[in-house]
């Protein structure tokens, strides 16, 4: 693998979700991760996440080595110490206290490795009340306050996709923690142990919300503000096939742009930030994209300031123009898969291999 982050090695101890994707994360930007599979699964076509039909894993675990180990087995982590002691970082993501009953807790990893960077990704955190406690994405980012702002005004909250809490909250911060650490340990010699917390990490990406409560420009009911689909003017509406288009005219020379675009004159439309009109502009907006198929507001707003696009499955948004042009999709092995994300000028990424199976590196790593 090539990309800036080429020459670096991390240890992976398999889990699923955001460890995978921060492991990810890193080797697509050319790190050599080493995933630390289950010796007991080894051969089969199950375990520790999903399987395609040729037995291999696919997209969380692309990119990287794996090797099969036994934790309870004193020869096995023995194996797993020289392995570490190579390496610049490892990933785990067991509940807290694991790691130092299998003695390969940051006390005996870091005494052996000074310079290891230790990434500990948990749900809860490694203290506090709920530390010990099991969950998940949903109860993570529910308890952080971002599920709260998430849904429609006439239903409950709405979970996304374990990508606010798993991925953004943990997978993507830890990966962030790791290379902060790194970097630090350049200047300092010493490596550390990075704690990375679902909670914490969705309750950081409330920051946008957070400062809006302070302007007194945020209620905590849903779909009465500004960002969450409360506004005519930044919302996403259902057109007469059935699909459905986003609109965010939040400037004033945009929401002007919009009003030209759909024909609009009614005078109230042009109390665009009173609250007190939304609903009923709301409703005419919303008749308004309900008279034409989406291809009709494709052709009419798509690539103008008015600020829009279609809203696409993952299928429609890997053939869009924009994302071919830029190649933000690919497919491997039949599965199609986001590219890796951020880009650069000089280090360039290589596309990732696919994933290994279950100890396909056992002869040569260990």
């Amino acid at each position: 693998m090539s990309g800036p982050l080429q020459g670096l090695k991390v240890i992976e101890f398999g889990g699923i979700g955001p460890g995978p994707f921060c492991a990810m994360m890193l080797s697509d930007m050319g790190a050599d991760v080493i995933r630390l599979d289950r010796k007991a699964d080894k051969g089969k076509d199950r375990g520790e996440g999903a399987f395609l039909a040729s037995g291999r894993r696919s997209v969380l675990h692309r990119g990287r080595r794996s090797v099969a180990v036994d934790l309870k087995s004193p020869a096995d982590v023995q194996r797993v110490l020289e392995l570490v002691d190579g390496a610049d970082a490892i990933i785990e993501g067991f509940r807290p206290g694991v790691m130092e009953r299998l003695g390969l807790g940051p006390d005996v990893l870091l005494a052996r490795h000074p310079r290891l960077v230790y990434g500990r990704m948990t749900g809860w955190g490694q203290d506090g009340p709920l530390a010990q406690a099991a969950g998940h994405d949903i109860n993570y980012i529910a308890l952080s306050g971002a599920l709260s702002m998430i849904g429609r005004s006439d239903g409950g909250p709405v979970a996304p996709p374990a990508m606010v809490g798993d991925l953004g909250g943990g997978g993507m911060i830890l990966a962030f923690g790791i290379v902060c650490a790194l970097l630090e340990a350049r200047s300092s010699g010493h490596g550390q142990v990075v704690d990375a917390a679902i909670t914490d990490g969705a309750a950081l990406l409330t920051s946008i919300v957070c400062d809006l409560k302070a302007l007194g420009m945020w209620k905590n009911e849903r779909q009465a503000n500004l960002l969450d689909g409360g506004s005519h003017f930044y919302d996403t509406y259902e057109c007469a096939d059935g699909k459905w288009i986003s609109i965010a005219s939040l400037e004033p020379q945009f929401y002007v742009l919009l009003l030209e675009k759909l024909g609009i004159s009614d005078p109230e439309f042009q109390r665009q930030r009173d609250p007190a009109v939304w609903p009923t502009l709301k409703r005419q907006v919303t008749d308004i994209f309900r008279s034409q198929p989406s291809t009709h507001w494709c052709a009419l707003l798509e690539g103008t300031d008015v600020c829009f696009a279609p809203v696409l499955t993952l299928e429609e948004a890997a053939h869009h123009p924009h994302n071919s042009a830029r190649g933000t999709f690919f497919e491997r092995d039949g599965v199609l898969q986001p590219s890796p994300a951020p880009r650069f000028s000089r280090t360039v990424t290589d596309r990732p291999g696919p994933a290994p199976f279950i100890g396909e590196h056992d002869d040569e790593l260990l």
